[in-house]
């Protein structure tokens, strides 16, 4: 008898690519919407024209609607990018294990960066940090670098605390099964067992908090009173008489090392490494990225794992299993070949239930990466992201990315490794080198993370969304005006950079990524634009309404109905998109609010307070005057949608005496503004 062949049997899929039934009605809807815009537009070039012959007056008023409703229509466009094939990722963990074992786990180098100990408590970053050293993952495999751009002793001894506590933490985590490992929110948590040993280990928890708090109320004194052993003090006075936070040389401390620090049940610990680049204020220094350059060296010449994740330093793991949904990704043969990185989504925590302030950013974190995802990928968002360490160092191609990377065991950390350490961590390393701009994070942009995405998209990488129910990461978010509208800003001048650079997405970006993935990058790129169309309606036809000037078609004209349908469309299409996200009206309505807000920037409450005077002035004449409700109604809901979209703001004008009241220089200014504003409008109408 002959040997029967078997057939090998078929590898089990890791994760599956799900298009969204609303795909073909986003595709009509688009279609009859640029129609209609098509037909706006056409309406204001005539208008437009014949108002040239007219008087300088009425070209402005005419100019100004095209201009916004131009700038309107080019952000739509590149929306569309994002809804023309919105997808949903799943993963299979419970098949990663046949493939694990043939492959076996890659090394995770995790960087967590800090700047300044009283704006970044050290508790929370120690939190973040335990958080992912207690991953279900081996932990010899897991690194996690603390880059401290401060110098702070605080944080320093911060984590010395957290390396002793870890020892404990780690075990009781796996034991109980726990998916919380964030120790501050765990042990602040109702779901929290209540046993004898989860008693023990919150009091150990609340002592190593104590010494830390007490530290920090000190502001470090008193330091040598908490320091126990030789080694800790050695790494202290490395803090000299002339050592301040912009000028001191780098210190590299490591904390726990895999190969020979264990925890109490005899496992390994993962390695824990201390890293202060050094500062000098005769070099110049970037911030985020350049820290982060500075610990993908380091961790090179350390531990130098295959794969990457960049975290907040307020952005802890919420979900231990969030290394192996990123391995169903890079274990794939069909597309890591060109894998650059996974990113998760940005998720918040102590956010009030109606997002009053619009933090959750639902729209920018996790709608339009999953409508990016069915091409290139999302761009990466500064946190929340696994890089494969090879795409950092050149496109998919470049000998230099494609080059061997073997990870190590820190023990490795020889006396003339550490010196390696503190030589690429130096402030004049990468003087004359392409580092920064050709390989590592990006410079270039306040926006350092867009920027890297950017490029690793044009050089040929793909990127991947993942979203889980269960949300891989939580964070802080800003929980005052002032706070959400100051990191607006900082956002906008960032993507400016890049958009008003040589290589800005349309010019540049369409010729390297193609179309779609270029308006994806447009949209981020030209945010601060909003503000045009925003600001233009805001005040241009209020100020018309008070001198009872129309601007727009009258009720009965056909033209009405065509900017009821586009704002309506737009809108209503917003709204949908946001339930179906699993998020609510009432959210909806707050996200769109602060979108307003953003778009007049920071400090321009009155253009608030024009759109109450506005309404107010203009509805009290529209009712005393017959006939001029139906030609004046347009401008009146433009009034009136601002006095809405403002209630908050006068709320805090007028009624707030808590820590969120305007203050008064800004309100006795805006009602300036307006006044001027008004006595203009008089003069010119």
């Amino acid at each position: 008898m002959g040997t029967e062949t078997q057939t090998p049997t078929p590898p089990l899929p890791l994760h599956s690519l799900e298009v969204l039934r609303r795909t073909p009605l986003n595709r009509a809807f688009a279609l009859v919407y640029a129609c209609a815009i098509s037909a706006l537009l056409y309406r204001h070039a005539c208008t437009l024209l014949s108002a040239s012959a007219t008087t300088f007056f009425s070209f402005s008023l005419s100019f100004s609607l095209l201009l916004s409703d131009a700038v309107l229509a080019f952000m739509w466009v590149t929306i569309q990018s994002f809804r023309i094939c919105p997808v949903r990722r799943s993963v299979f963990i419970e098949n990663l294990s046949r493939v694990v074992e043939e492959k076996c786990f890659p090394a995770l180098d995790v960087f967590i960066c800090t700047a300044d100990p009283l704006k970044e408590p050290p508790l929370s970053v120690v939190n973040t940090a335990l958080s992912v050293m207690a991953y279900d993952y081996p932990t010899e495999k897991v690194s996690v670098y603390v880059s401290d751009d401060g110098g702070s002793q605080l944080t320093l001894f911060a984590f010395m605390e957290a390396a002793k506590f870890a020892r404990q933490w780690l075990p009781f985590c796996r034991k109980n099964e726990i998916e919380e490992r964030c120790p501050d929110v765990y042990f602040g948590s109702t779901l929290t067992r209540n046993c004898a040993q989860t008693e023990k280990m919150k009091i150990m928890y609340e002592s190593m908090k104590e010494k830390i708090e007490s530290v920090m109320e000190r502001g470090g004194g008193f330091l040598d009173d908490l320091i126990i052993s030789d080694h800790e003090r050695q790494a202290f006075n490395k803090w000299t008489p002339g050592f301040t936070r912009r000028d001191h040389p780098t210190i590299i401390e490591v904390l726990l090392d895999s190969g020979k620090d264990k925890d109490i049940t005899g496992n390994a610990m993962p390695n824990l490494v201390y890293v202060s680049r050094e500062k000098s204020s005769s070099w110049p220094h970037h911030f985020k990225a350049g820290a982060l350059n500075v610990l993908l060296r380091v961790s090179e010449t350390m531990s130098n794992a295959p794969v990457v994740l960049n975290l907040d330093c307020d952005m802890y793991s919420n979900d231990p299993r969030t290394p192996l949904r990123v391995l169903c990704y890079l274990f794939d043969p069909a597309a890591a070949s060109k894998l650059a990185y996974v990113q998760f989504p940005q998720r918040f925590h102590g956010i009030d239930k109606h997002d009053i302030y619009g933090n959750e950013h639902k729209i920018l974190y996790q709608l339009y990466p999953a409508g990016s995802d069915a091409f290139a990928g999302p761009n990466y968002v500064g946190s929340g992201c696994f890089f494969r360490r090879r795409a950092l160092f050149g496109g998919p191609s470049s000998l230099l990315s494609s080059r061997i990377l073997k990870d190590k065991p820190i023990t490795s950390a020889t006396v003339s490794t550490l010196s390696r350490s503190h030589h690429v961590a130096s402030c004049t390393f990468e003087h004359g080198t392409d580092w920064g701009y050709k390989i590592g994070f990006r410079y270039g942009s306040l926006s350092e993370d867009y920027h890297t995405g950017y490029w690793l998209h044009n050089e040929g990488w793909k990127s991947v969304f993942c979203n889980p129910d269960r949300a891989a990461f939580l964070g802080d978010t800003p929980l005052s005006l002032n706070d959400a509208l100051s990191q607006n800003r900082r956002w906008c001048v960032g993507l400016l950079q890049v958009a008003f650079s040589r290589y800005n997405p349309i010019t540049f970006g369409i010729r390297s990524m193609g179309l779609l993935v270029a308006l994806n990058y447009a949209y981020n790129a030209y945010w601060a634009i909003w503000s045009i169309p925003i600001i233009i309606y805001a005040i241009v036809p209020q100020l018309a309404l008070i001198n009872g000037v129309s601007m727009f078609p009258a009720m009965w004209d056909p033209w009405f109905y065509l900017y009821w349908f586009l704002f309506l469309g737009a809108y209503g299409q917003d709204a949908i998109e946001f339930t179906l996200a699993g998020s609510t009206i009432q959210r909806w309505w707050n996200d769109q609010r602060m979108w307003l807000i953003r778009g007049v920037s920071s400090y321009l409450f009155g253009i608030a307070i024009l759109n109450l005077i506005a309404f107010v002035v203009g509805f009290a004449k529209l009712i005393s005057s017959d006939g001029m409700l139906g030609q004046m109604l347009v401008q009146l809901f433009i009034s009136g949608f601002g006095v809405v979209n403002s209630w908050p703001i006068y709320e805090a004008i007028f009624r707030r005496t808590d820590g969120g009241e305007m203050p008064a220089k800004i309100t006795t200014t805006s009602i300036l503004l307006v006044l001027v504003l008004l006595l203009v409008a008089y003069i010119m109408f």
